[in-house]
């Protein structure tokens, strides 16, 4: 998701759209802007919570964006060229609206933006996926069928778990109870356990917990729908944020600061101070962070005071993964162009460029000559740390691998990004690892003082969705306005909305209390016997 003017991207689209910002100036040493509410970064979550800042009649606020644009991990890049010699536009991140609603149901507000702003997009079909292995293609779709077999089974037991608070385990154990149980050395079943979890999660089923990875499942595919469209307009997904922020932002507004990055947070539970690279600072009354989980992780900004133990383990404790799309143009479509997706399944490594998305398919951008390959973890590390002309070079001897009976020539264009490399993400999206409960994940939402935390990783219903990351900025938006406008009230008085400080827990304790371990249990230290008989 690379970044442009809104200017520039005007151009690009044929749109006019007025320019919501302006580079930020520098300010002498030592001053500072005092203002209510700084907002911390200009993706999705930030300008949510401005908007709810804006509709509770909250207008003094500034946000700080890293970038010289708004849109956060929605951002793209010109690559290629159409037959008219113009490049086109690809999404480096965010790339779906998943879960887009259904008829009488409820509605992802990223569709209903998508609409109403007329975000050209696509259906994903899922089933629509020819598989390979070495030799070419090769039929293992009955794998795939026997995994949603084995899903549907697990899905279930998950709810139970959730709702009898239950002990969570990893997904690879609770597929494996259900029947899913795919072998080390069948490396088709292997691809299908990629692409039918890491290829959404960004982890593998061993990493991620059975729980809440199938209740994020549920909560966006079957809340919502099971349909994911494809984004394909060339103004970009962040379009529909940027016109978001148009709504209460005029042109060259002097409280979108860009270009801008923190490096430290001074705050209490009287106010927050905010210093940036460029010498300037803020003072605010209320702070809501929007940094991914990724640049929490990384102490990429100070904290003063530090945050505290039981916010720091919550940061630490979660995932951050990272998902990365590999673009090639070439000069024919020598793949099937009516095939949406292309699983691969290498014979040695899992993981190892698996899954082959055609946009030259009818409906998407059909003549491009466009398909890119998804690689996850450890191998989206992977190809960051070495060449182009590595990664071009193993992932054209997949494609040839796919295709034996093609002559594929060199790709005219090629592209990728280095999520863990970009300092205002370091990393794509977050994931929940197993073993971490609702009150670890709770600590990871609370405010520390006046600081305020907002993101995709901080929504425990929608973690990793965009449409996560807006839910939760219009919430740390509405609370903070409720509280500086005296709306929050006692648990007497109902009629008004309840909120205030996010409750967090300075102590997580296991599942089992000390009174368990004895040696009936096989605890083999017990200070009621003698553990050292003659």
């Amino acid at each position: 998701m690379h970044l442009h003017h809104l200017s520039l991207l005007a151009a690009i689209a044929g749109t006019t759209l007025p320019v919501i910002g302006a580079p930020h100036q520098a300010r002498t040493e030592g001053t500072c802007k005092k203002t209510k509410v700084a907002i911390l970064g200009g993706g999705v979550a930030g300008i949510t919570a401005a908007q709810a800042l804006t509709n509770a009649s909250v207008h003094d606020f500034v946000i700080l964006e890293y970038r010289d644009t708004i849109g956060g991990r929605a951002w793209h890049k010109p690559f290629g060229k159409d037959k008219d010699g113009k490049p086109y536009n690809i999404e480096m991140g965010a790339n779906w609206v998943q879960g887009i609603g259904s008829e009488g149901g409820p509605q992802n507000p990223i569709w209903l933006l998508a609409q109403k702003y007329g975000l050209k997009t696509e259906f994903s079909n899922y089933d629509n996926v020819s598989t390979y292995n070495k030799d070419g293609y090769f039929d293992y779709s009955h794998l795939i069928d026997a995994y949603d077999e084995a899903y549907e089974i697990a899905n279930a037991k998950a709810g139970e778990i959730l709702t009898q608070n239950l002990q969570d385990q990893n997904a690879k154990s609770g597929l494996a109870l259900a029947g899913w149980t795919p072998k080390v050395h069948d490396m088709e079943a292997q691809a299908v356990d990629w692409w039918s979890w890491d290829f959404e999660a960004a982890y593998s089923p061993i990493e991620s917990s059975f729980v809440f990875g199938c209740a994020g499942d549920n909560l966006t595919f079957n809340y919502f729908s099971d349909h994911d469209n494809l984004v394909i307009d060339q103004r970009g997904l962040n379009f529909i944020i940027k016109r978001i922020a148009s709504t209460f932002l005029r042109d060259n507004d002097p409280r979108l600061h860009l270009n801008t990055e923190v490096t430290n947070i001074t705050y209490s539970d009287h106010g927050v101070r905010v210093h940036n690279k460029d010498g300037s600072c803020v003072e605010a009354d209320y702070a809501i962070t929007t940094f991914s989980l990724g640049v929490l992780q990384r102490g990429a900004v100070n904290f003063s005071p530090e945050l505290p133990d039981w916010k720091l383990e919550a940061i630490q404790k979660f995932n951050m993964g990272t998902y990365t799309k590999i673009f090639f143009q070439f000069n024919e479509t020598f793949w099937p162009s009516e095939t949406q997706y292309h699983l691969y399944a290498d014979p040695v490594t899992r993981g190892w460029y698996p899954i082959w998305q055609s946009l030259s398919t009818p409906g998407f951008l059909p003549d491009s000559n466009i398909i890119f390959v998804t690689v996850t973890n450890e191998f989206a590390y992977r190809v960051e740390r070495q060449s182009d002309e590595q990664t071009k070079k193993e992932a054209m001897d997949v494609l040839r691998k796919m295709f034996p009976d093609k002559d594929i020539p060199e790709p005219t264009a090629f592209m990728y990004p280095r999520w863990t490399s970009e300092p205002w993400a370091y990393g794509s999206y977050s994931n929940w690892p197993p073993a971490t409960s609702l009150e670890m994940h709770q600590n990871l939402r609370a405010n520390a003082g006046r600081l305020w935390f907002a993101g995709e990783a901080t929504s425990p219903t929608f973690f990793g969705f965009l449409h996560g990351a807006y839910f939760e900025g219009l919430d740390a938006g509405r609370q903070i306005a409720a509280i500086m406008q005296h709306r929050c009230i006692n648990a007497d008085s109902a009629k008004l909305r309840e909120c205030g400080p996010r409750k967090h827990y300075e102590t997580l304790h296991g599942t089992s209390p000390y009174s368990d371990y004895t040696m009936l249990n096989g605890w083999a230290v017990d200070s009621s016997i003698d553990n050292n008989p003659e």
